[in-house]
């Protein structure tokens, strides 16, 4: 009876567990957010980004994506990638001070980035979409913050504005933030070519006089073997003499 009631009771804590998990899965389903990746670039240079819009509603699709750029850095060239079955519209402003590019002045920066889904394209639930740009030269500032919309087919609008925290801490609507990093100092040129031909000069010089002994040893040798042919014909003839 005691091993009755034991198996019992266990019986009923799982199960008691199994609806307590599906209560808070229900409660609490994970968030995903609008991101930007990669989330890190280098200051002063090119970046090819993407914004990754994943769709968080069950029931409805996700049908337009706005991405404000940050008004505090500016970005003289911004160019997007076609995307099937979406369209992407740009706004611009004024800049002033103008915007420096390969020398010539920028007066007015992207604003604002636009993709309206056409057809059967809109983002479904469980699905995500990637919309990829290419920034630069980027600023000279430690984040870019890029507040987002997000708008369903059901007119719901998720706004990810918020700014990140000092605390750390993630806020309930987060904007993509594309983190900045200072450009490494770059290396001294090394001078590898003029050293390179010296070297070359020596070792033709070593060769040349390599050679040069050589022929030397072969003519003395030939002259040695010459005089020694005469001292002994020389030796043959002395003796017939005598006699």
């Amino acid at each position: 009876m005691i091993r009755t009631r034991r198996t019992a009771t266990a019986a009923a804590a799982l199960a008691l567990g199994v609806v307590a998990t599906a209560v808070l899965g229900f409660a609490a389903p994970a968030s995903a957010h609008v991101t930007v990746n990669p989330k890190e670039a280098t200051q002063g240079g090119y970046a090819r980004v993407a914004f990754r819009v994943p769709n968080e509603s069950d029931t409805a699709s996700t049908t337009k994506v706005e991405v404000v750029l940050p008004e505090n850095a500016p970005v003289g060239s911004v160019s997007t990638m076609p995307v099937p079955g979406w369209t992407v519209a740009m706004e611009k402003r004024k800049v002033d001070p103008p915007i420096e590019v390969h020398g010539s002045q920028i007066t007015e920066a992207v604003s604002k980035l636009t993709w309206t889904a056409t057809g059967d394209a809109a983002i479904k639930p469980g699905q995500f979409q990637e919309f990829p740009v290419s920034l630069g030269p980027l600023p000279q500032v430690d984040k870019m913050v890029f507040k987002s919309l997000q708008t369903y087919s059901d007119g719901n609008i998720v706004r990810w504005i918020d700014e990140p925290t000092t605390g750390g801490e993630e806020p309930e609507h987060p904007a993509p933030v594309l983190a900045l990093t200072a450009a490494s100092p770059s290396a001294a040129p090394v001078a590898a070519t003029a050293p390179a031909a010296d070297d070359d000069d020596d070792e033709a010089e070593g060769n040349g006089l390599a050679t040069g002994l050589g022929i030397a040893g072969l003519v003395a040798g030939v002259a040695g073997l010459a005089l020694g042919g005469l001292a002994f014909a020389r030796t043959r003839r002395e003796p017939a003499a005598k006699a």
